[in-house]
Protein backbone atom coordinates (compact mmCIF):
# COMPACT_ATOMS: atom_id res chain seq x y z
CA UNK A 1 0.00 0.00 0.00
CA UNK A 2 1.74 3.64 -0.77
CA UNK A 3 -0.22 6.56 0.86
CA UNK A 4 0.64 10.69 -1.07
CA UNK A 5 -0.48 13.87 0.68
CA UNK A 6 -0.91 15.93 -2.23
CA UNK A 7 -1.55 19.61 -2.07
CA UNK A 8 -0.12 22.59 -4.27
CA UNK A 9 3.29 22.90 -3.39
CA UNK A 10 4.28 19.44 -1.60
CA UNK A 11 3.56 16.38 -2.17
CA UNK A 12 4.67 13.38 0.65
CA UNK A 13 4.74 9.55 0.56
CA UNK A 14 4.21 7.15 3.90
CA UNK A 15 3.89 3.66 3.98
CA UNK A 16 3.12 4.11 7.64
CA UNK A 17 0.33 1.73 7.87
CA UNK A 18 -0.46 3.28 11.08
CA UNK A 19 -0.98 6.36 9.47
CA UNK A 20 -4.89 4.43 8.71
CA UNK A 21 -5.39 4.60 12.32
CA UNK A 22 -5.50 8.12 12.98
CA UNK A 23 -5.47 9.46 9.54
CA UNK A 24 -4.98 13.11 8.45
CA UNK A 25 -5.73 14.81 5.22
CA UNK A 26 -3.45 17.54 4.27
CA UNK A 27 -3.94 21.19 4.92
CA UNK A 28 -5.42 22.92 1.42
CA UNK A 29 -5.06 19.20 -0.22
CA UNK A 30 -6.23 15.78 -0.55
CA UNK A 31 -5.07 12.04 0.11
CA UNK A 32 -4.39 9.35 -2.05
CA UNK A 33 -4.26 5.70 -1.12
CA UNK A 34 -3.24 3.42 -2.78
CA UNK A 35 -3.11 -0.38 -2.79
CA UNK A 36 -3.64 -3.82 -4.18
CA UNK A 37 -7.00 -6.10 -3.84
CA UNK A 38 -5.21 -8.29 -1.65
CA UNK A 39 -4.52 -5.22 0.52
CA UNK A 40 -8.16 -3.81 0.35
CA UNK A 41 -10.02 -7.74 1.15
CA UNK A 42 -7.06 -7.89 4.20
CA UNK A 43 -7.46 -4.09 5.56
CA UNK A 44 -10.80 -3.73 4.50
CA UNK A 45 -11.74 -2.78 8.52
CA UNK A 46 -8.88 0.00 8.37
CA UNK A 47 -9.45 1.32 5.15
CA UNK A 48 -13.31 1.70 5.95
CA UNK A 49 -12.24 2.80 9.50
CA UNK A 50 -9.98 5.74 7.55
CA UNK A 51 -12.82 6.81 5.25
CA UNK A 52 -15.24 7.07 8.05
CA UNK A 53 -12.76 8.92 9.84
CA UNK A 54 -11.91 11.13 6.91
CA UNK A 55 -14.52 11.55 4.70
CA UNK A 56 -17.47 10.68 7.16
CA UNK A 57 -18.64 7.82 5.04
CA UNK A 58 -17.73 4.45 4.02
CA UNK A 59 -17.72 2.81 1.24
CA UNK A 60 -21.06 0.11 0.60
CA UNK A 61 -20.84 -3.42 0.38
CA UNK A 62 -21.53 -3.39 -3.39
CA UNK A 63 -18.71 -0.97 -4.34
CA UNK A 64 -16.26 -2.82 -1.81
CA UNK A 65 -17.03 -5.96 -3.84
CA UNK A 66 -16.95 -3.77 -7.59
CA UNK A 67 -13.10 -3.06 -6.05
CA UNK A 68 -12.68 -6.67 -5.07
CA UNK A 69 -13.67 -8.12 -8.53
CA UNK A 70 -10.32 -8.11 -10.96
CA UNK A 71 -12.89 -9.38 -14.01
CA UNK A 72 -15.74 -6.47 -13.60
CA UNK A 73 -16.45 -4.39 -17.14
CA UNK A 74 -15.74 -1.08 -17.00
CA UNK A 75 -18.44 0.72 -15.25
CA UNK A 76 -19.06 3.73 -13.49
CA UNK A 77 -21.18 4.18 -10.38
CA UNK A 78 -21.95 7.17 -7.72
CA UNK A 79 -23.37 7.92 -4.20
CA UNK A 80 -24.50 11.45 -2.92
CA UNK A 81 -20.93 11.67 -1.38
CA UNK A 82 -18.40 10.06 -3.58
CA UNK A 83 -18.28 7.86 -6.97
CA UNK A 84 -16.69 5.03 -8.16
CA UNK A 85 -15.53 4.19 -11.36
CA UNK A 86 -13.77 0.45 -12.14
CA UNK A 87 -12.03 1.07 -15.68
CA UNK A 88 -10.30 -2.23 -17.28
CA UNK A 89 -6.80 -1.64 -18.41
CA UNK A 90 -4.45 -2.51 -21.75
CA UNK A 91 -1.57 -3.01 -20.94
CA UNK A 92 1.77 -5.18 -21.45
CA UNK A 93 2.38 -7.24 -19.10
CA UNK A 94 1.16 -10.53 -17.36
CA UNK A 95 -2.34 -11.24 -16.04
CA UNK A 96 -3.31 -10.56 -12.60
CA UNK A 97 -1.50 -13.00 -10.01
CA UNK A 98 -2.72 -14.94 -7.80
CA UNK A 99 -2.06 -14.04 -4.17
CA UNK A 100 -1.93 -17.24 -2.55
CA UNK A 101 0.79 -18.55 -5.55
CA UNK A 102 2.87 -15.09 -6.67
CA UNK A 103 4.57 -16.92 -9.21
CA UNK A 104 1.37 -18.61 -11.26
CA UNK A 105 -1.40 -16.73 -13.10
CA UNK A 106 -5.02 -16.95 -11.21
CA UNK A 107 -6.58 -19.71 -12.10
CA UNK A 108 -9.86 -18.73 -13.00
CA UNK A 109 -8.76 -16.30 -15.58
CA UNK A 110 -9.04 -17.52 -19.49
CA UNK A 111 -6.05 -17.56 -21.48
CA UNK A 112 -5.70 -15.25 -24.15
CA UNK A 113 -4.23 -16.89 -27.34
CA UNK A 114 -3.07 -15.09 -30.56
CA UNK A 115 0.08 -13.43 -31.43
CA UNK A 116 2.29 -13.04 -28.32
CA UNK A 117 1.59 -9.14 -28.24
CA UNK A 118 -1.82 -9.93 -27.41
CA UNK A 119 -0.94 -13.02 -25.34
CA UNK A 120 0.90 -9.96 -23.08
CA UNK A 121 -2.02 -7.71 -22.73
CA UNK A 122 -3.18 -7.19 -18.91
CA UNK A 123 -7.02 -6.32 -19.08
CA UNK A 124 -7.40 -6.65 -15.43
CA UNK A 125 -9.44 -4.12 -13.89
CA UNK A 126 -8.58 -1.09 -11.77
CA UNK A 127 -10.77 0.63 -9.11
CA UNK A 128 -11.51 4.18 -8.44
CA UNK A 129 -13.66 5.67 -4.87
CA UNK A 130 -13.53 9.46 -5.71
CA UNK A 131 -14.05 11.73 -2.53
CA UNK A 132 -13.58 15.14 -2.26
CA UNK A 133 -10.50 15.15 -0.62
CA UNK A 134 -9.74 11.98 -1.04
CA UNK A 135 -8.80 9.14 -3.70
CA UNK A 136 -8.69 5.27 -3.27
CA UNK A 137 -7.06 3.15 -5.78
CA UNK A 138 -7.58 -0.22 -6.15
CA UNK A 139 -4.77 -1.91 -8.66
CA UNK A 140 -3.88 -5.91 -9.67
CA UNK A 141 -1.21 -6.95 -7.56
CA UNK A 142 2.00 -5.54 -8.75
CA UNK A 143 0.52 -3.24 -10.78
CA UNK A 144 3.42 -1.25 -13.02
CA UNK A 145 1.15 1.66 -14.14
CA UNK A 146 0.56 2.51 -10.14
CA UNK A 147 4.13 2.57 -9.84
CA UNK A 148 5.01 4.41 -13.10
CA UNK A 149 2.51 7.40 -11.86
CA UNK A 150 3.30 7.22 -8.32
CA UNK A 151 6.89 7.76 -9.43
CA UNK A 152 6.04 10.72 -12.16
CA UNK A 153 3.34 12.09 -9.41
CA UNK A 154 6.72 12.16 -7.30
CA UNK A 155 9.09 13.78 -9.85
CA UNK A 156 6.45 16.62 -10.75
CA UNK A 157 7.18 18.36 -7.08
CA UNK A 158 10.45 18.86 -7.72
CA UNK A 159 11.80 21.93 -8.10
CA UNK A 160 12.99 21.17 -11.83
CA UNK A 161 9.62 19.72 -12.89
CA UNK A 162 8.43 22.99 -11.94
CA UNK A 163 10.27 25.35 -13.14
CA UNK A 164 9.14 23.49 -16.66
CA UNK A 165 5.49 24.35 -15.69
CA UNK A 166 4.78 20.43 -14.48
CA UNK A 167 1.89 21.05 -11.85
CA UNK A 168 0.71 18.19 -9.61
CA UNK A 169 -2.88 16.99 -9.84
CA UNK A 170 -4.94 19.26 -8.67
CA UNK A 171 -8.03 16.83 -7.19
CA UNK A 172 -8.47 13.69 -6.55
CA UNK A 173 -11.15 13.46 -10.04
CA UNK A 174 -7.87 14.82 -11.80
CA UNK A 175 -5.41 12.63 -10.52
CA UNK A 176 -7.61 9.48 -11.32
CA UNK A 177 -8.05 11.00 -15.33
CA UNK A 178 -4.36 11.27 -15.00
CA UNK A 179 -4.20 7.71 -14.32
CA UNK A 180 -6.51 6.60 -16.70
CA UNK A 181 -5.42 8.06 -19.11
CA UNK A 182 -1.84 6.95 -18.73
CA UNK A 183 -3.32 3.42 -18.76
CA UNK A 184 -5.31 3.83 -22.28
CA UNK A 185 -1.89 5.54 -23.68
CA UNK A 186 -0.36 1.93 -22.46
CA UNK A 187 -1.97 0.26 -24.89
CA UNK A 188 -1.34 3.11 -27.78
CA UNK A 189 2.04 2.27 -27.63
CA UNK A 190 1.40 -1.25 -28.64
CA UNK A 191 -0.30 -0.69 -31.50
CA UNK A 192 2.96 -0.65 -33.78
CA UNK A 193 3.73 -4.17 -32.44
CA UNK A 194 0.04 -5.60 -33.11
CA UNK A 195 0.06 -4.25 -36.24
CA UNK A 196 3.35 -5.54 -37.55
CA UNK A 197 2.12 -8.93 -36.23
CA UNK A 198 -1.21 -8.84 -38.23
CA UNK A 199 0.53 -6.97 -41.42
CA UNK A 200 3.23 -9.91 -41.44
CA UNK A 201 0.15 -12.21 -41.41
CA UNK A 202 -1.04 -10.92 -44.43
CA UNK A 203 2.25 -10.89 -46.49
CA UNK A 204 2.21 -14.88 -45.49
CA UNK A 205 -1.68 -15.17 -46.75
CA UNK A 206 -1.20 -13.74 -49.92
CA UNK A 207 1.71 -14.78 -50.64
CA UNK A 208 1.17 -17.39 -53.41
CA UNK A 209 4.45 -19.41 -52.74
CA UNK A 210 4.21 -19.64 -49.23
CA UNK A 211 1.75 -22.39 -47.24
CA UNK A 212 0.18 -20.51 -44.42
CA UNK A 213 -0.91 -23.16 -41.74
CA UNK A 214 -1.34 -20.71 -38.66
CA UNK A 215 -5.20 -20.61 -38.76
CA UNK A 216 -5.80 -21.78 -34.89
CA UNK A 217 -3.37 -18.86 -34.20
CA UNK A 218 -5.20 -16.42 -36.93
CA UNK A 219 -8.70 -17.19 -35.21
CA UNK A 220 -7.54 -17.01 -31.69
CA UNK A 221 -6.06 -13.47 -32.65
CA UNK A 222 -9.30 -12.55 -34.20
CA UNK A 223 -10.98 -13.85 -30.94
CA UNK A 224 -8.86 -11.39 -28.89
CA UNK A 225 -9.06 -8.94 -30.82
CA UNK A 226 -13.45 -8.57 -30.43
CA UNK A 227 -12.53 -9.03 -26.90
CA UNK A 228 -10.83 -6.21 -26.77
CA UNK A 229 -13.00 -4.03 -28.87
CA UNK A 230 -15.66 -4.97 -25.96
CA UNK A 231 -13.40 -4.05 -23.23
CA UNK A 232 -12.98 -0.57 -25.35
CA UNK A 233 -16.74 -0.44 -25.46
CA UNK A 234 -17.02 -0.44 -21.80
CA UNK A 235 -14.53 1.56 -21.39
CA UNK A 236 -16.08 4.35 -23.37
CA UNK A 237 -19.51 3.78 -21.90
CA UNK A 238 -17.79 4.34 -18.21
CA UNK A 239 -16.32 7.21 -19.38
CA UNK A 240 -18.97 8.69 -21.17
CA UNK A 241 -21.48 8.21 -18.03
CA UNK A 242 -18.44 9.73 -16.08
CA UNK A 243 -18.46 13.15 -18.17
CA UNK A 244 -22.56 13.25 -17.71
CA UNK A 245 -22.26 12.84 -13.81
CA UNK A 246 -19.31 15.65 -14.13
CA UNK A 247 -21.99 18.06 -15.65
CA UNK A 248 -24.06 17.95 -12.84
CA UNK A 249 -21.45 19.15 -10.27
CA UNK A 250 -22.35 22.40 -9.36
CA UNK A 251 -20.47 25.39 -10.62
CA UNK A 252 -17.64 26.49 -8.62
CA UNK A 253 -17.98 28.93 -5.95
CA UNK A 254 -14.64 30.93 -6.88
CA UNK A 255 -13.40 31.42 -10.20
CA UNK A 256 -10.26 29.18 -9.49
CA UNK A 257 -12.99 26.68 -8.49
CA UNK A 258 -15.00 26.95 -11.97
CA UNK A 259 -11.52 26.48 -13.82
CA UNK A 260 -11.05 23.37 -12.39
CA UNK A 261 -14.28 21.84 -12.71
CA UNK A 262 -13.47 23.63 -16.70
CA UNK A 263 -10.39 21.66 -16.69
CA UNK A 264 -11.61 18.12 -15.59
CA UNK A 265 -14.22 18.28 -18.39
CA UNK A 266 -11.58 18.98 -21.25
CA UNK A 267 -9.19 16.42 -19.60
CA UNK A 268 -12.47 13.71 -19.34
CA UNK A 269 -13.71 14.55 -22.82
CA UNK A 270 -9.29 14.08 -23.93
CA UNK A 271 -9.29 10.70 -22.12
CA UNK A 272 -12.75 9.63 -24.03
CA UNK A 273 -10.75 10.84 -27.39
CA UNK A 274 -7.95 8.46 -26.78
CA UNK A 275 -10.12 5.62 -25.84
CA UNK A 276 -11.95 6.16 -29.31
CA UNK A 277 -8.41 6.41 -30.96
CA UNK A 278 -8.11 2.83 -28.91
CA UNK A 279 -11.46 1.37 -30.47
CA UNK A 280 -10.98 2.56 -33.98
CA UNK A 281 -7.26 0.89 -33.59
CA UNK A 282 -8.72 -2.35 -32.13
CA UNK A 283 -11.61 -2.24 -34.89
CA UNK A 284 -9.29 -1.52 -37.81
CA UNK A 285 -7.19 -4.70 -36.67
CA UNK A 286 -10.22 -6.88 -36.62
CA UNK A 287 -10.94 -5.66 -40.33
CA UNK A 288 -7.31 -6.37 -41.55
CA UNK A 289 -7.54 -9.87 -39.99
CA UNK A 290 -11.23 -10.51 -41.44
CA UNK A 291 -9.75 -8.82 -44.91
CA UNK A 292 -6.57 -11.08 -44.75
CA UNK A 293 -8.37 -14.26 -44.44
CA UNK A 294 -10.78 -13.26 -47.17
CA UNK A 295 -7.58 -12.08 -49.86
CA UNK A 296 -6.27 -15.39 -48.95
CA UNK A 297 -9.20 -17.58 -50.32
CA UNK A 298 -9.25 -15.32 -52.84
CA UNK A 299 -5.75 -15.57 -54.18
CA UNK A 300 -6.60 -19.17 -53.62
CA UNK A 301 -9.21 -19.44 -55.94
CA UNK A 302 -7.77 -17.01 -58.53
CA UNK A 303 -4.58 -18.98 -57.95
CA UNK A 304 -6.78 -22.70 -58.59
CA UNK A 305 -8.78 -20.70 -61.38
CA UNK A 306 -5.45 -20.52 -63.57
CA UNK A 307 -4.05 -23.63 -62.85
CA UNK A 308 -7.40 -25.40 -64.22
CA UNK A 309 -7.25 -22.66 -67.19
CA UNK A 310 -3.64 -24.14 -67.62
CA UNK A 311 -4.74 -27.65 -67.77
CA UNK A 312 -7.46 -27.27 -69.98
CA UNK A 313 -5.28 -25.72 -72.83
CA UNK A 314 -3.13 -27.93 -72.47
CA UNK A 315 -5.76 -31.03 -72.60
CA UNK A 316 -7.30 -29.12 -75.57
CA UNK A 317 -3.64 -29.15 -77.18
CA UNK A 318 -3.32 -32.52 -77.02
CA UNK A 319 -6.78 -34.00 -78.02
CA UNK A 320 -6.26 -33.03 -81.82
CA UNK A 321 -2.98 -35.24 -80.99
CA UNK A 322 -4.85 -38.09 -79.59
CA UNK A 323 -7.14 -38.24 -82.36
CA UNK A 324 -4.69 -38.17 -85.07
CA UNK A 325 -2.93 -40.96 -83.06
CA UNK A 326 -6.28 -43.34 -82.75
CA UNK A 327 -6.48 -42.55 -86.55
CA UNK A 328 -3.51 -44.06 -87.33
CA UNK A 329 -3.71 -46.60 -84.59
CA UNK A 330 -7.14 -48.04 -86.33
CA UNK A 331 -6.60 -51.87 -87.77
CA UNK A 332 -7.18 -51.15 -91.32
CA UNK A 333 -4.75 -52.57 -93.85
CA UNK A 334 -5.06 -49.54 -96.36
CA UNK A 335 -4.97 -46.35 -94.49
CA UNK A 336 -3.09 -43.15 -96.06
CA UNK A 337 0.45 -42.61 -95.63
CA UNK A 338 0.55 -45.89 -93.68
CA UNK A 339 3.04 -47.56 -96.62
CA UNK A 340 4.62 -44.89 -97.54
CA UNK A 341 8.72 -44.63 -96.40
CA UNK A 342 8.04 -41.09 -94.88
CA UNK A 343 4.52 -41.65 -93.96
CA UNK A 344 5.64 -41.42 -89.91
CA UNK A 345 7.77 -37.84 -90.52
CA UNK A 346 4.65 -36.57 -92.40
CA UNK A 347 2.23 -37.49 -89.63
CA UNK A 348 4.82 -36.13 -87.16
CA UNK A 349 4.43 -32.60 -89.26
CA UNK A 350 0.88 -32.77 -88.99
CA UNK A 351 0.67 -33.43 -85.41
CA UNK A 352 3.13 -30.96 -84.81
CA UNK A 353 1.93 -28.63 -87.11
CA UNK A 354 -1.44 -28.77 -85.39
CA UNK A 355 0.08 -28.28 -81.69
CA UNK A 356 1.72 -24.81 -82.65
CA UNK A 357 -1.34 -23.51 -84.15
CA UNK A 358 -3.37 -24.47 -81.08
CA UNK A 359 -0.26 -22.66 -78.97
CA UNK A 360 -0.64 -19.99 -81.39
CA UNK A 361 -3.97 -19.21 -80.87
CA UNK A 362 -4.57 -19.58 -77.08
CA UNK A 363 -1.49 -17.34 -76.83
CA UNK A 364 -3.17 -14.76 -78.83
CA UNK A 365 -6.58 -15.54 -76.57
CA UNK A 366 -4.16 -14.57 -73.68
CA UNK A 367 -5.43 -18.41 -72.25
CA UNK A 368 -1.46 -19.02 -72.00
CA UNK A 369 -0.77 -15.52 -70.16
CA UNK A 370 1.66 -15.39 -67.10
CA UNK A 371 -0.10 -13.48 -64.34
CA UNK A 372 1.77 -10.64 -62.77
CA UNK A 373 2.13 -11.27 -59.16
Amino acid sequence: MRMFSINATRIVETDDLNALVAPRLPEHGYLWIACTRAELEQMQAQIQGALQTLCGVQLVDLHISDLLNQQLPSHYDYTSQYDVLVFRRLAAGNSERDATQPGLPAPHLPRRGGPPVLRRIDTSAVGFAVFDQLLLSVHPTDCAVRDAYADKLLHSATAESRATGARPPSSPADLMLRIVNQMVDAYLSLRRQLTHQLDHWQTELINPSTRFNNWSALLEARLSLHHLDEICEDQRSAMQDWIEALKTWPDGATPAAQRERDLLQVRSRDVLEHIERVVHHVRRLEQSAETAVQMHFSAQSHRTNEIMRTLTVLTAIFLPLNLIAGIFGMNFEFIPLLHRSNGFWLAMILMASTASGLVVFFWRKRYLERSAR
